[in-house]
């Protein structure tokens, strides 16, 4: 029977991933393009990607694909050639800044209405008539030029831990409630330069044919989001205009991009800017703690959690029932309103 399916409890893929000493490559790539039979092409994915190792997770829709995953280095080439079988001739992959080969502990490979949830009607407008393109050296010049806005489609929890020199970055929690936000936010500056940035370019590539669509005419978009910029940066030794860290959907939780720390632990408000799923998996809460209060709350995000945790495995489940914790109530933290 062929597999199609990560069956493998998480706690044992973790321990096995951080056992492992093959050396792997994390990466991300993503491709607006028709797929006709998603739920198809997505077990034919699965076979292939899994047969060479790869890790990671994986959207597949009618609209395209996008992935975030990593591949033992090995086989790079071979993964490589293999989209390129598939008609992804030129693919870019962005590869990660920082990595420890432990970005993902499992292959998943999910059918989504779309690739990015956008919450866009793609029939009234035409989503192929994107931003004009720009590399790092041209985004330096750029916004460097008054007449230049600078845009973040990313979420709070993202740019509260890096973003670009004078951007401005949105209080919102998803992409698809971004972009209402941010055309309000636009709305008197439809003459000038509009330069819109993400982590690897996909929210990007549909919120400037969106943006185009409602009227603003000079709309740039930085190709290869910051992945690609901070490349670029290291490369051809260009001045860095990204602050922080770049934060990521994997294990890692960020890449570090400049040495600033630019935000502060929800618990304590010291310099801090690592994100940690609170310890509690019945809360999970997403949130920024510094290692004093990782230590004084047991990786939780408050005592409440840290006090269920040490409960026996029976009684939280007994508990679960009718305990509400703050993970359930609020999707992300917040530092200036969010306390243990």
């Amino acid at each position: 029977m062929k597999k199609l399916f990560n069956l493998v409890n998480r706690d044992v893929l973790k321990a096995k991933i951080l056992e492992d000493k093959t050396e792997r490559t994390t990466l991300s790539f993503y491709r607006y393009k028709k797929i006709d039979q998603p739920e198809v092409y997505r077990n034919e994915l699965y076979e292939q990607f899994d047969a060479i190792g790869v890790l990671g997770r994986i959207y597949v829709a009618q609209e395209g694909i996008n992935g975030q995953i990593s591949v033992p280095s090995e086989h790079l080439d071979q993964f490589r050639g293999l989209m390129e079988q598939l008609g992804y001739n030129d693919l870019r992959l962005n590869i990660a800044i920082e990595d420890d080969g432990k970005s993902f502990i499992k292959l998943k490979i999910k059918v989504r209405e779309k690739i990015v949830a956008d919450g866009l009607d793609d029939e009234t407008f035409d989503a192929s008539d994107r931003g004009t393109h720009i590399n790092a050296a041209e985004f330096n010049e750029l916004t460097a030029q008054e007449n230049t806005i600078v845009v973040d489609m990313r979420n709070h929890y993202e740019t509260e831990v890096g973003h670009f020199e004078n951007a401005i970055c949105p209080d919102v929690t998803t992409f698809r409630e971004s972009l209402p936000i941010v055309e309000d936010i636009l709305d008197e500056h439809r003459e000038k330069n509009i330069v819109m940035y993400c982590t690897g370019g996909i929210r990007c590539e549909k919120a400037s044919a969106y943006f185009k669509h409602k009227g603003f005419e000079n709309v740039f978009q930085l190709d290869g989001g910051i992945i690609e910029y901070a490349r670029q940066v290291k490369a051809q030794e260009l001045n860095n205009k990204f602050v922080g860290k770049n934060f990521v959907f994997d294990e890692r939780m960020g890449e570090r991009i400049s040495d600033d720390v630019i935000a502060k632990c929800h618990q304590c408000g010291s310099p801090a800017d690592t994100h940690i799923n609170c310890a509690n998996d019945a809360c999970h809460l997403l949130f920024i703690q510094c290692e004093n209060c990782s230590k004084k709350y047991e990786s939780c995000c408050s005592d409440d959690c840290k006090d269920f945790n040490q409960l026996p495995e029976e009684e939280q489940i007994e508990k679960r029932k009718t305990m509400s914790f703050k993970g359930s109530k609020f999707a992300k933290g917040r530092y200036k309103s969010y306390r243990p």
